[in-house]
């Protein structure tokens, strides 16, 4: 912390002595830091309470091969339907399902998809 020396005005509205007017200056420097710190733990708090939340409506599934799925349409794609363009696209057969949850597709005429 820097050495700030008050000018002789305002210790003299203050009425307050300089050493006074230090331990006040460290109080409220000791409050805005506990103010930061606190605001510093609450975003990582936050953060979990959203993916709380978020995990709740979450429903994992079970995809076995054989199984037939729709796809989910990118929505980074644009189409020129706009709110009328499909969100799925599909149906495929699930050809391959791997532990992770990743899964390989084949369209109805057993061509794999990229």
């Amino acid at each position: 912390m820097m050495a700030h020396h008050p000018s002789l005005r305002i210790l003299a509205e203050s009425g307050l002595k300089e050493s006074e007017w230090a331990q006040t200056l460290f109080d409220q420097f000791n409050l805005i830091e506990g103010k930061c710190l606190a605001a510093m733990s609450h975003g990582p708090l936050y953060q979990k309470r959203v993916k709380n939340a978020f995990d709740k409506k979450v429903h994992s599934r079970r995809f076995s091969e054989g199984d037939l799925v729709l796809k989910k349409v990118s929505q980074a794609l644009k189409d020129n339907r706009g709110e009328w363009a499909p969100n799925y696209e599909g149906p495929f057969f699930v050809k391959k399902a791997f532990s992770g949850g990743a899964l390989v597709f084949t369209n109805m005429d057993d061509e794999e998809l990229p």
